[in-house]
This record gives C-alpha cells, structure tokens and sequence, in this order.
C-alpha cells in the first residue's frame, strides 16, 4: 500500500467518518487535529453544560482547570469540632465512559481516568490521567480493493498535573501532557503514515475571592489556556493542537445545611489560525487566532440537597460560522460515603445531531 493510500485513509478516519455525516461535528476543532481533546470528560461538568472552568473543586480539575488542583489539600473533618481529628489529606480517583456518536452505531467510545492526591512536602497536589477515544474498526484494502484485513483506529493522552495555592484565595496550575495518534496501521518498511504524536501543555488561575464583601466564598472566576504544543505530522502533512483559551465564572447562590446551589458560565475561543498560506505557528497563533470569527458559551446551574442528591442542567452554544452546536444538557449525581455517581444526557436543538442522545457515567471515589 502506498503512502498515499495511507493519507486517504486517515482523512477517512478524520473526517469521513465523524464528520462526513454532519460537517459541523467537528467544526470547533477549527481544522486542528485529535479533537478528542475537546470532550468533556466528566458527567457532573457535562451536566452543566461544560461550564467547568471557574468551578474545578474535584479532582476532574485537571481538565478543566489545573489550578483548581490547588484548592484541594485537605479533606473536611468529620466532626469539626473534634480538635483531635487528624486532617486526611485529599485524593481522589475518577472513571468516565461515554459511547460516542451512537446514532451512527459505529462502535466509537471514550474513556478517562485520573487519580490525584496533595503532598505536604510538595504544598500542592498532584495528577495524573488517561484519555482513550476508540474511533472504530475498519477494514483495510490495497489499491486494487483487495481486502488485507482489519484494523483499529484509536487515539490517547497522558497527563500529569500540578496546582498548588499561590495566595490565601488564588492558586495556579499546570498539566504537561504526551498525545498519540493511531489513525491508520504501519506496513514494513515504510513510515509510520497514519500516526502522530506529540506534546502539549496546560496552564490555569483560580481566583476565589475572600475579602470582598457580599461576594466572601461565593465567586469564582477562572482562566485555562489548553493544549499548547507543537503540531502532530502524519507523514509530510502537520495539523496543529486544538490550543483552546477558556474562561469562567462560578457564582454559589444559596449555601446553607441542606441545599447548595451554584450556577456557572464558560467562554471558549480556539486560537488556531489557517489560511490560504498555512497555518500560524506559536506563538504568533495566541494573538492572531482572534481573529476567527465567533466562540462558544456555555452556562450550567448545580442544585445539591443535603449533599446527597444533585440535580443539574446546562446550555451549550456557538455561532454557525463556527460550527453552530447548539444543545441542552440535564444530569443528576449520587453521593454516598466516600462514592459519587453522575450521568448527564445531550439534547440537541437540531433534529438528527450526530451529537444527539449522547449520555456519558461518571464515577468519582474519596479515597480517604
């Protein structure tokens, strides 16, 4: 098979086959490669309408916001009262799966998995995840149509994050993570076609203020510029990361013994810049990334009673010139003792959405 064959084939698994069927799937990835990276991992955030940024307080944070890493330390006391209560510090382990696209019945999934903990001796705590997107199987054939078997098209990211608190209401984060791209199989002797791989990195704020009145421990505001890193090369083509400036606001409205309500909005601008001459290195494509048109908002709102039973629902959405997804999100959440169970639910305002009915499950456990 030749090289050429190999490039069609990784279109093919690009674009035919998550885009052909709705061209705006896709179209927030801004002629940028592995868009994986732009799933929301998390049910609980999904549920919200991906309004994540300025929220962060578990350990999903190092997606979507690295610095809030640096708020956990401790687990709260049981009993506040109790002096002789020893501070546990904070760890956590988290699960999601989705079925991706199910309206195509393609067998295409996503998972995730991240553990974190605080160390004292490091006065910040630490992260490390997994994403895998399996894209499905094909079968592959030489130029002459003949069938030379099958093959797995998948794509995964490891990460490993930092945040630690910088002052007594704002912290700072960072995640450094390695991507690889397996889109088409390699045949002996030649180049690795159909695969790529590289290096990004992630950078966050969280600013919770404290000594403001009115708002004291009820606002957040939040900064993330993600996936920063050289470009992935399948054989001499290069498509840049989908390098992705995130902004967000938290505000919490009731807090009391029995209910906690939060609602939260997210910006989100890709800073990748293609024209008719190519695509802008970084970090010129920072600045003139601004230059495409529109972005995506997000808002969500959280409902929890007794921190027992959580209810939420989002609104997800962007101009048409940029993709033009428009959808609701709903989930609900569990927490019992140390375990936490969320699932969250897209309904699309456009009828037959590639996106449609798409349901992600999400475990989180307190590893006390």
């Amino acid at each position: 098979m030749k090289k050429s064959m190999l490039i069609i084939g990784a279109a093919v698994l690009m674009l035919t086959n998550l885009c052909e069927f709705h061209p705006k799937l896709f179209a927030q990835a801004g002629s940028s490669t592995v868009p994986f990276l732009l799933i929301s991992p998390d049910a609980r955030t999904s549920g919200m309408g991906e309004a994540g940024t300025a929220i962060a307080d578990d350990i999903n944070a190092i997606y979507w916001n690295p610095a809030g890493l640096g708020f956990l330390d401790y687990f709260p006391k049981k009993n506040p009262f109790d002096e002789d209560e020893e501070l546990r510090p904070f760890r956590q382990v988290a699960l999601s799966f989705s079925p991706w696209l199910p309206q195509f019945n393609a067998d295409l999934f996503y998972s995730y998995g991240t553990i974190g903990q605080y160390f004292d001796f490091l006065q910040g705590t630490v992260a490390f995840n997994f994403i895998f997107m399996n894209l499905g199987e094909f079968n592959r054939t030489s130029e002459t149509g003949q069938s030379l078997g099958k093959f797995i098209s998948n794509e995964y990211a490891l990460g490993l994050s930092y945040g630690t608190i910088i002052a007594s209401d704002l912290s700072i984060g960072a995640q450094l993570r390695y991507i690889q791209s397996n889109l088409t199989p390699t045949l002996a002797g030649q180049q690795d076609a159909g695969n790529g791989n590289s290096v990004s990195f992630d950078v966050g704020l969280l600013w919770k203020p404290q000594n403001l009145p009115l708002i004291q421990d009820r606002v957040s505001l939040g900064f993330n510029l993600k996936n920063i890193g050289p470009k992935i090369t399948y054989i001499h083509e290069s498509d840049p990361l989908p390098t992705t400036l995130n902004l967000g606001l938290a505000v919490t409205v009731v807090k009391d013994e029995y209910n906690d309500l939060k609602i939260a909005g997210n910006f989100s601008k890709l800073l990748v810049r293609r024209d008719q001459y190519g695509v802008d290195p970084l970090p010129k494509s920072l600045i003139t990334g601004w230059k495409n048109p529109g972005a995506s908002w997000s808002f969500g709102t959280e409902y929890w009673y007794n921190q027992i039973i959580a209810i939420r629902a989002g609104y997800f959405t962007e101009p048409s010139r940029v993709g033009g997804r428009q959808y609701w999100n709903f989930g609900v959440g569990v927490k019992y003792n140390i375990f936490h169970v969320d699932f969250s639910f897209i309904n699309t305002i456009e009828a037959n959405h590639p996106l449609a009915n798409t349901m992600r499950i999400s475990f989180l456990i307190d590893w006390r």
